[in-house]
């Protein structure tokens, strides 16, 4: 049993959408807590994207996966922190020795949105016209649609890259339907793609906690606020990233739903160029997280041999 004496340390990261993020969590703990305290402790880490990097991909920064997440891990593995609170979009396939991310709060919208002040769909864009965004997921599938348009990185939160596209560094941008609404920017959207147009990232729209697997009493807390249905689609989700040894830098979309017991997964590896993708969907009963996973994992399995494997270098 968790010690109310003491307050639970969340950490994370800087930003207006990390700490609009985390009270969602703070707020679900203490409506089932009311006497637990928490304290946010702001952790900078070396994933946050600074100018004088300037425009490159985080994967070549400090050797690449997981640099969202790196400090906070080690910091609760210190015992600095208790738990982080992640975009579950951004967390790592593979994570250290007994770290889990087990925990999840109800799923928002896991859809990606065209952002424009000057066009409202992707259709609308002249031949040669510039669209920001940083995801070589996006980036794969834009080349796809429109190969005629130009991709730029755009980094920074959601506030910088807006500001970006209103210096016209870009004619458009796409960016997370959810984190747009977070933090009450969704007035910008001009379009949301549709998952036949888009595929999200797997885990995209879901906040996740990560603890240490071994801390029954912080895990007691968060088993009360678990989001059982967007739990076993993100363990879908993320087994399937697993077999195909994907990564935040890999242009994989992945995308769980659950109906009652019925669960419909989507997944499709994409060529960075936008010339083909390697899809594959199935649909099984799923009841518990062995099974979500096993599904996940078989149908990363099936797409991966027939993909190159250049795309998971």
């Amino acid at each position: 049993m968790y010690d109310f004496e003491r307050p639970l340390k969340i950490g994370i990261r800087g930003s207006v959408l990390a700490q609009t993020q985390t009270q969602l969590v703070v707020d679900k703990l203490q409506e089932k807590f009311p006497n637990l305290n928490v304290e946010i402790v702001i952790i900078k880490t070396s994933g946050d994207w600074k100018k004088s990097q300037g425009e490159i991909r985080l994967s070549e920064v400090e050797g690449g996966k997981g640099l969202f997440i790196k400090e906070i891990e080690h910091n609760i593995i210190e015992g600095t922190i208790d738990c982080g609170v992640h975009s579950m979009k951004d967390v790592p396939t593979f994570l250290l020795p007994n770290m889990g991310v087990d925990h999840v709060i109800e799923r928002g919208s896991p859809y990606d949105a065209f952002v424009s002040n000057k066009y409202k769909s992707i259709e609308e864009l002249p031949k040669g016209a510039v669209i920001g965004t940083a995801s070589t997921r996006r980036q794969a599938i834009l080349k796809h649609m429109r190969p005629d348009l130009q991709t730029t990185i755009i980094r920074g939160n959601i506030d910088t890259r807006l500001a970006k596209l209103d210096e016209g560094q870009a004619d458009a941008l796409i960016l997370a339907v959810t984190g747009l609404e977070r933090i009450q920017r969704d007035h910008r959207i001009a379009k949301i793609f549709t998952m036949e147009e888009m595929l999200p990232a797997c885990g995209q729209g879901t906040l996740s906690i990560e603890t240490k697997k071994d801390d029954v009493a912080v895990r007691s807390l968060f088993d009360a606020i678990h989001h059982r249905a967007t739990g076993l689609c993100t363990v879908a989700e993320r087994s399937a990233l697993e077999a195909l040894d994907g990564s935040c830098q890999t242009p994989i979309g992945c995308f769980a739903t659950l109906n009652g017991h019925e669960m419909t997964l989507r997944c499709a590896v994409y060529e960075e160029d936008g010339s083909k993708h390697y899809y594959e969907e199935t649909t099984a009963t799923i009841t518990t997280t062995k099974q979500a996973h096993d599904l996940g994992f078989a149908l990363g399995s099936k797409i991966k041999p027939r993909a190159p494997k250049t795309l998971f270098a």
